[in-house]
């Protein structure tokens, strides 16, 4: 995924190439303004970028916390000490993925068929549902975006997107971000709303490649593309940092992007 896919149009006639990663760095940084402390689970390069262009943005203002960073992570007991935070409502957002996605927010991160005889095992639940009833923005996030992941209804339920009326649940499932589109989770409806499509894409591709169903404006807006300060910023701010946690990650992306760290 990491090729160039768009360009920004620039001042006069020219105009500067975007890749597919930045353009996700980018749209998630949007969910982040305002957030005091966004905290990223392990391997997230694409998340945790765009948390530190958030705070970029904020003038350092905004607390990120890179699980498994040594430097970008205030965090000194690992996840014991991201669950207590979480529990004393000091996050405000996180990011959560899955094998499967469906369209209730539910994920599975345990495996596909039967449980216990899953034909397929997942890495495993952790602590997902724990956060997801607690932080208040949780985006879900998975580059893949098929039928065998976002499907009608997750074969384990690792989180639940929705909890009965009585239940207790500052946290839960604000947007999900994949690599064609962007989807608003309505609460009230329980269900997913199209939100934008990424550029190069389209709603019959969506529809077809989605395993729920979703609602839709009549006009589906284009996920905006990132400006060309935006594009700066994460080529030559952001990726010296995300390459202190994810070396190969950033040495991928930017290699041969002028400007880049590569």
């Amino acid at each position: 995924m990491s090729m160039s896919v768009g360009s920004t149009p620039q001042d006069g006639s020219t105009a500067i190439d975007w890749r597919a990663e930045e353009l996700l760095v980018a749209t998630i940084a949007d969910m982040l303004e305002g957030v005091r402390h966004v905290a990223v689970g392990a391997s997230s390069p694409i998340p945790g970028a765009a948390a530190l262009l958030a705070q970029q943005r904020a003038g350092g203002r905004m607390r990120v916390s890179v699980l498994g960073s040594e430097r970008d992570n205030f965090f000194t007991d690992g996840a014991r000490e991201l669950f207590d935070c979480a529990a004393q409502g000091r996050i405000d957002a996180f990011f959560l993925g899955g094998g499967q996605i469906d369209g209730a927010a539910n994920i599975n991160l345990v495996g596909i068929g039967a449980y216990p005889r899953s034909r397929v095992r997942f890495p495993g639940s952790f602590g997902s549902a724990y956060l997801y009833f607690l932080v208040p923005r949780v985006i879900l996030f998975r580059v893949e975006h098929s039928p065998r992941v976002l499907v009608p209804r997750v074969d384990f339920v690792s989180a639940p997107g929705t909890s009965p009326e009585h239940y207790y649940r500052p946290g839960g499932p604000y947007a999900l971000v994949t690599g064609r589109c962007i989807f608003l989770f309505d609460k009230e409806r329980r269900r997913f709303r199209l939100a934008s499509v990424h550029p190069g894409h389209t709603l019959a591709e969506i529809r077809e490649q989605t395993g729920f169903d979703f609602d839709s404006p009549e006009a589906v807006p284009q996920t905006a593309v990132p400006t060309r300060k935006t594009l700066d910023e994460i080529r030559h701010v952001i990726a010296t940092k995300i390459a202190r946690t994810y070396p190969a990650f950033a040495a991928h992306l930017f290699d041969g992007v002028p400007g880049g760290t590569g």
